[in-house]
């Protein structure tokens, strides 16, 4: 999906959490807010309260590897960024409140750790990443730009830099980085004022370098309360030295083969050490190492080590816990506003995040201090009710199981409104996506009936479903009625997807299917009729659709097997392995004809749908979870083409389709007599194309069987609207407005959501947040004031509309400028209600023994002029609702106002509906925010203006702009009153903004 696009995802989780082996933490200054990175490249928001009490809340998606380190990318409270890194080099910047990608970039080398760093030069602060990994530099880079602006580097021994800690100095200009090789040399660096503004990638070279003997050292810190001791924590051992020539205080070994792997000062006299295994030791240091002692460097230069300071207490042990299939990562912060508290957090490969608070006294009770909160992501889901729903768990819980079958693969079919999902049994299910979302998303008489919606069930893999691919998607060559799915069973099976017919299965793997890929278009005539599996045994096949039978089968592969590349000219296949090693196949014969040790990776393509369903996980052993993408400006055109291609405004039913061929020209949605279309021509293409030996009476029988088939298919014959009112649905800000909100129900055929949707937000890059479904309860914590049993009493609807808008600025941006731009054009249309067409089923299916009938539902007449008016003014009421009322209905310190510079990019949109919407919602805001606000709102962006003036039409701007606003041609024709006064005729100062809209 291209970046121009306006896109909001929206998620079904299902019951089971995504796993997130933590590899990474990060507490935020303020103690509200903890990140936790995952070894899967994922990055969770966690909220929590003074009480220490943690909820998830959102999951941020775009790391391709594991995460390294994480930190925070600015000092202020008003934009909380932090910045991460991974294996593979990548380094992201992302916004706290709202998950949003703010800047990223790609360094050929791994950080393991990054320090943040802030100056000031003259009355600007400015922020600097010290960043330290498997390189022998320590590179530092612009908190904004994520731009390397110079590197420190060594002149003796440059080795790796195993950690780095920051010494800030208040009574001079200069500050001191400290760091510790992976060979134990300690090195120092000064940053003064002309260094810190360097930007010319010169080196700046250390001041000092020491050997300090600490090989493998896990971290070092500073001592904040004293500023004159510096912690070095080994594997084996951990030291205290003097911050001012860096001489040994003490030393001490560690007990019972313990594995240190970090500590901190949680005090002037103490300090905390954490092994390993995730137990942690408070020691109270002793008087040599002390600066207030009369004793303090007592034993510097002494042969014997000092004395092994006391263990004041012990927390965090981890005997009684379950087996972990990595280290827990241990890291302490503590609060430097209120709330003043010291906390151990501890993140494990479970999911589990724990604190405890550390006193500064001794617990009473003993050695070991309790736990203050713990959660996971697993724990979190299972507290929720109701429960958060999968994409088709309305079909997959079997009579006796409360647990549904998880789905394991998925495959979305944007042309038919199909999505396909594989289930862990080895079944596969055909359901239309829209109302397969539809039933778990909003309320309506279709929660009641039992094998809802129409759907259709695969059997033929023995155990679970891999992988699926619809290859016509892919390339028009391929037969339109066929699907290919893998199994752990080693099986590959083709599917005729109309009739349900399995037609052939390969055996030719020796392991579970983990791939299934079409051969590029310039390939030989007989490659472009297979498809490429791959499987766990290291194997890949090359398996022939038309011929049903595998024409190559490569198996000599040692590792397994990371990318497949094409090299159609020669004749190639080009298969790249995890151990770096790449393999060349040729075609034709199957001969190995090289093997050498490079690989490449290669991108996803993304269509452009009104609806894609794209199935995810986190890790391989997760089951799906589902996101609906929804691309607003192809919705409009859809639902635009429709109606130009509709003269007759009724809706005709598909058994008016099939008993009249000529009336399909005449009425009807268009996308549904283009998918009869299509499905006819393919048919015919088919058994013209087939050159299979059957004779005519098989092509007959063929024929006669897709006939019959069709109203079994489950085409959706009114797609479009099916997604409009879904997207409108999940948008729309119900609770705030009663008797609107009857209005979406009874005219507009809208249905109130009867959970909290899980929405979220695409940035930069195509990097993405998404809320998770426990993201409510920070909500309601938030919506009563803190008070969170007045919040629990607020009704599903209201924290819908609340929790719509009242997440984050940007959030608020994106689905305003959807529900306006969509209210917009279908209040432009004949006739658009979506009333009754939830409840359209497909033709002549008999019913399930059992089901529960419902009435029938007869398509909408043409409307009368009066009710067409009520319709329109009801659209008008929606987007004036959202567009100028939202604020008032919800409550300033509740609503979260749309960014300005994210409406002045979409003030020239390609399409026009989007651009009238962020139109009217730019000079609605500036509207709101007053003079002083646009005055702050200018100041701000001023840095970022160019410098001329136009002496033409600044006498005619200068005016302008004392009124606040000048006057436009355009205007908008809503019938609510409100709406009216703030936007007609009033087009605000937009030339400034919409120069800065460039900056971020």
């Amino acid at each position: 999906m291209s970046g121009n696009s306006l896109v909001l995802p929206i998620v079904l989780w299902g019951r089971n959490a995504p796993t997130h082996c933590i590899s990474s933490l990060l507490v935020m200054d303020d103690l509200a807010t903890i990140i936790s990175g995952c070894h899967d490249g994922q990055i969770c928001i966690w909220d929590m309260t003074p009480e220490l009490e943690i909820n998830p809340r959102a999951l941020l998606f775009g790391h391709t590897a594991s995460i390294t380190c994480l930190s925070k990318a600015s000092a202020g409270s008003e934009k909380q960024y932090i910045v991460s890194a991974s294996e593979s080099g990548e380094m992201c910047m992302w916004d706290v409140n709202d998950g949003r990608c703010i800047e990223f970039t790609k360094l050929a080398c791994t950080h393991t750790g990054i320090q943040f760093y802030q100056f000031t030069i003259g009355t600007q602060r400015e922020g600097r990443l010290l960043c330290n990994g498997h390189y022998p530099e320590i590179l530092v880079v612009d908190a904004t730009s994520l731009e390397v602006l110079y590197s420190l580097v060594s002149k003796i021994a440059p080795d790796w830099i195993s950690s780095v800690s920051i010494i800030r100095s208040h009574r001079t200009q200069e500050d001191t980085v400290v760091a510790v090789s992976v060979t134990g040399i300690l090195k120092v660096w000064i940053i003064t004022a002309e260094v810190s503004r360097m930007q010319d990638m010169d080196p700046v070279f250390e001041e000092e370098s020491k050997p300090i003997y600490c090989q493998g050292c896990q971290s070092i810190s500073f001592c904040t309360f004293t500023q004159l001791s510096l912690l070095v924590v080994c594997s084996k051992y951990w030291r205290v030295f003097d911050a001012g020539d860096f001489s040994l205080l003490c030393s001490v070994p560690s007990e019972n083969d313990q594995a240190w792997t970090g500590g901190d000062f949680i005090a002037a006299d103490k300090v905390i050490i954490w092994t390993e295994d995730g137990c942690s030791y408070i020691y109270k240091l002793p008087a040599s190492c002390l600066p207030a002692s009369e004793h303090f460097r007592s034993d510097v230069g002494k042969t014997k080590e000092g004395s092994i300071p006391p263990l004041v207490y012990s927390i965090a042990d981890r005997a009684d816990k379950q087996l972990l299939i990595c280290p827990p990562v241990t890291r302490f912060f503590y609060g430097r506003r209120e709330p003043f508290h010291k906390l151990l957090a501890q993140g494990d490969s479970a999911g589990r995040l724990t604190l405890w608070s550390v006193p500064d006294t001794p617990p009473p009770q003993g050695l070991t201090s309790a736990v203050s909160s713990t959660i996971s992501l697993q724990d979190a889901f299972d507290k929720l009710a109701p429960v958060p729903a999968g994409i088709i768990d309305q079909l997959s819980v079997l009579p006796g199981s409360e647990l549904p079958i998880k789905v394991t693969a998925s495959v979305y079919i944007p042309s038919q409104g199909r999505l396909v999902c594989g289930r862990e049994d080895g079944s596969i299910v055909l359901v239309p996506a829209t109302q397969t979302a539809i039933v778990q998303l909003l309320q309506g008489e279709h929660m009641l009936r039992r094998g809802w919606p129409p759907h259709r069930t695969l059997r033929g893999h023995r155990n679970k479903v891999t992988c699926l691919l619809y290859p016509h998607q892919l390339s028009p060559r391929y037969d339109q009625r066929s699907l290919v799915s893998g199994g752990v069973d080693f099986s590959v099976i083709i599917w005729d997807i109309f009739t349900g017919e399995m037609k052939h299965i390969f055996c030719v793997h020796g392991g579970e299917i983990t791939q299934l890929l079409v051969p590029p278009e310039n390939c030989s005539t007989r490659v472009q009729h297979c498809v490429c599996s791959v499987a766990s045994d290291h194997s890949v096949g090359l398996l022939s659709l038309r011929e049903r039978k595998c024409i190559m089968l490569a198996s000599r592969h040692l590792f397994p097997i990371q990318v497949i590349k094409w090299r159609p000219c020669d004749d190639y296949l080009v298969v790249g392995c995890c151990d770096g090693s790449v393999y060349v196949w040729q075609m034709d014969t199957g001969e190995c004809v090289l093997w050498v040790f490079t690989v490449c990776g290669n991108l996803p393509k993304y269509s452009h749908n009104a609806l894609v369903v794209q199935a995810m996980k986190t890790n391989l052993a997760d089951p799906d979870m589902h996101v609906l993408f929804f691309d607003v400006e192809a919705v409009i055109i859809q639902l635009l083409t429709e109606e130009a291609q509709r003269p007759n405004p009724t809706l005709v039913s598909p058994e008016t389709l099939q008993k009249a061929p000529g009336g399909a020209d005449k009425g009807g949605s268009f996308l549904a007599n283009k998918i009869f279309k299509q499905v006819k021509e393919t048919i015919k293409e088919n058994i013209k194309e087939h050159l299979l030996d059957e004779d005519e009476e098989e092509e007959e029988e063929q024929r006669r069987r897709e006939e019959k088939s069709k109203s079994l298919s489950l085409l959706e014959y009114n797609l479009t609207m099916d997604t409009a009112k879904l997207f409108m649905s999940c948008l729309h800000a119900w609770g705030l407005n009663g008797s609107l909100d009857e209005v979406c129900v009874s005219r507009l055929g809208m249905l109130r959501p009867h959970t909290p949707v899980s929405f979220g937000l695409i940035s930069r890059g195509g990097h993405m947040s998404l809320m998770l479904p426990t993201f409510k309860d920070s909500l309601l914590q938030r919506l009563a004031g803190g008070g969170a049993a007045e919040g629990r009493k607020l009704s599903v609807s209201e924290v819908v509309g609340k929790g719509t808008y009242g997440v984050s600025r940007a959030v608020t941006t994106q689905h305003l400028l959807s529900v306006i731009s969509l209210a917009n054009t279908l209040m432009g249309m004949t006739n658009a209600t979506f009333v009754g067409e939830h409840m359209k089923k497909a033709p002549a299916r008999p019913p399930r023994p059992g089901t529960q009938e419902s009435p029938k539902t007869t398509p909408p007449q043409v409307s009368a002029p009066a009710l067409q008016g009520q319709i329109k003014q009801g659209w008008s009421q929606l987007a004036a609702m959202h567009c100028v009322m939202l604020p008032e209905l919800l409550g300033l310190d509740k609503f979260r106002p749309p960014l300005l510079e994210m409406l002045a990019r979409r003030w020239q949109d390609r399409c026009l509906e989007v651009r009238e919407a962020a139109q009217a919602l730019l000079l609605a805001e500036l509207r709101r925010i007053g003079q002083s606000g646009r005055k702050d709102t200018i100041d701000i962006w001023a840095p970022y203006l160019p410098q001329y003036v136009d002496t033409a039409s600044s006498r005619k701007k200068r005016t302008a702009h004392q009124h606040g606003f000048y006057t436009h041609t355009r205007t908008h024709t809503y019938s609510h009153p409100v709406y009216t006064r703030a936007h007609t005729h009033t087009h605000t100062h937009i030339d400034i903004l919409l120069k800065a809209g460039k900056h971020r």
